[in-house]
Parts: structure tokens; sequence; C-alpha cells
């Protein structure tokens, strides 16, 4: 019934029974489903919810953890209001705060229940055409110089499942630590896979035998969002990263599905523009929680100390990186 009605109301990925599953069987967090329903039978309302409760540390119970976007799929105002009341009070039983994060903007959580909200990233999203063929077509010139140069440097595109984990994981650690960034457990990343099975396909950019770059989709609906990707920095003159998203493009426009959700990015920063490239256009995420708010001084400030924690961990070895990354990732629900 849950995936149904998801499904029914055009919602992501993330929304799925799958990932709240998977945030349970990887990590061992609670997890909550709920729902509205009208006559006790039919289905108006969902919010999924998940408990991340650092030891020591007040929780936080988000919709949704590890992704961009979860939040309260509503047919109506009144189940909206339900749905709230009921996460609120969720959260006082647990002792952690709530923090709904959605890829649609909520008055309400503002207005009556007094969220403060940020706003500053977007989802950037690709309408596709009916064919690779024409997506291709409707590239620029430079782009499409771009797409050729992987192939003459001899690099190949590979799709498959969870028999292609271990090398994708191999590249995956790698950038997250070149990015100063904790590392996801490699089961966090097969728990996902198992959890959307035909529907989540992991692809690997190859330099002969050696994986150089690699990502996983999630197909839902009419829409194939890409959660992760990374490639190895020392291959990056090969551009594997073309190959990489060109692969998925080329699977998804071929497919008939209409969409390529690109993921999160702030404006104006590399990300960003590395998606802009490819016709993809911004749509506004909205993060709802207590205390939030979207003030410049804010921002910087805890930018900069994030930016001097990145550097710090970008200098890990790469076997302690390896060691603390999924010991500390389970807790950071981004």
């Amino acid at each position: 019934m849950w995936d149904e009605f998801i499904l029914s109301s055009g919602a992501g990925p993330y929304l799925l029974y799958g990932w709240n599953q998977a945030v349970t069987g990887a990590y061992g967090h609670k997890t909550f489903n709920i729902m509205a329903f009208e006559d006790s039978k039919k289905p108006v309302g969902a919010l999924p919810l998940a408990l991340i409760k650092p030891p020591l540390l007040k929780g936080s119970l988000v919709s949704l953890p590890f992704c961009d976007y979860g939040g309260i799929i509503c047919a109506d105002d009144e189940a909206t209001s339900l749905l709230i009341e009921f996460a609120g009070r969720l959260a006082d039983a647990v002792d952690a705060k709530l923090e709904i994060r959605t890829a649609k903007e909520i008055k309400v959580l503002c207005e009556k229940y007094n969220m403060g909200v940020i706003s500053h990233k977007v989802r950037m999203i690709l309408n596709l055409p009916q064919s690779s063929q024409e997506l291709l077509n409707g590239f620029k010139s430079k782009l499409r110089s771009q797409l050729k140069k992987p192939v003459k440097e001899g690099l190949v595109f590979k799709t498959g499942s969870l028999e292609l984990l271990d090398d994708f994981y191999d590249v995956f650690r790698v950038n997250m630590r070149d990015l100063g960034s904790p590392v996801h457990s490699k089961k966090w990343i097969a728990s996902v896979l198992d959890a959307f099975s035909a529907n989540a396909m992991v692809g690997i950019v190859y330099k002969e035998s050696i994986p150089v770059g690699g990502g996983i989709i999630l197909l839902c609906g009419d829409t194939v969002t890409i959660p992760w990707a990374s490639t190895l920095a020392k291959y990056n003159k090969l551009s594997p990263n073309m190959l990489l998203y060109w692969g998925f493009l080329e699977y998804a426009a071929d497919n008939e599905f209409k969409y390529f959700d690109f993921g999160r990015s702030t404006q104006g920063e590399g990300t960003y523009r590395f998606k802009e490239q490819w016709g993809a256009v911004p749509h506004p995420l909205y993060w709802y929680g207590e205390g939030f708010g979207n003030e410049p001084e804010t921002l910087a400030e805890k930018g900069g100390m994030r930016e001097k924690i990145a550097q710090a961990w970008a200098k890990l070895p790469q076997g302690v990186a390896d060691i603390l990354g999924p010991v500390l990732r389970r807790y950071i629900s981004l």
C-alpha cells in the first residue's frame, strides 16, 4: 500500500519503502512510515521518518536522511496537518528535533509550526527527449566533443548490480576521502541496491580493467535519479565523469524515462555548472527544522568550519578514512 500510494503521487525514489528499509538494515536506525487515511481505508497522506541519534546527543527525526528530500505527500491540507502534528508528538517522545526535507514548499511548517527553512540548495533536473540520439543532437558542440574524449582514451562504460559493488566502492571510498567527507559503509550501498532490486543500477567506467569512475541510479516512475557518482582524481584528465553520466543519460532516454534528476547542488558552484551543461535546470529544495534559517552570515560561518574539517579529513591515510568514515557517516544525515 505504501509504495502504491507514493508512486501514484509522483514522488521520488527516496520516499519508497525501500529507502527506510535500507536505513534500518545498514545502520540500525529506527524508521517510521506514517500514513493518513480517509474513512480508515483510502490513504490520503504519507510521511516517512528516520531517527538519527548519535551517542550522548539529542537526535533528529528526519524525513529523510542520506538523500536530497523526503517530506510529506498529501492530498489535502487537513492530512498535512495531521501528519505534522503526529510527527511532532513522535519527535517529543523520542527526544529528537523534527526535520522535514522536501522538494516542494510547505509554508504551513513555518507559519503554523514555527519551523525555519533552508532553501539555498537545488535539484538539477533534465527533461529527456524520446531517444539518446535526440538528446545528443541537442547538446552544444563543445559538450559533444567532451563525450568523445573518454572513448578515444580507451575508457568503457558497463552497467550491472551487486556484482559491480566492489568496483563502485573502491572508487567511492577514495573519492570521498579526497573530497574530505566520511564515506558511507559498503553495507549501506549494498542495502540500497538490495532494497531497490531491479530499480537500481550500478554503472562503472573502466580504463582497461581498472575502475576509474562509478555511479548508482534509482528508477522510479518516469524519473531516473543519481544519488552517488564518483571518479578517481588521477584519471580525471581522461574525463571518466563525462562517460559515466552519458552512459546513464543514454539509458534513461532510450528506456522512455521523462526526467533525469542529477541531485542537489548549490547554484554557481562547480557541480551546479557541470549539471547545467547537460541542460538540467534548478528546482528548489526546502529543508525545514527547529532553529533553521537562511541567514548568509550563519551559512558562511558553517561553510568555513566545514571547509576546515574537510581539508583535515582529506589528509587522513586512506586506511584510516576507510575505518572511521562509516562509523561517523551513519550519524550524518545529509
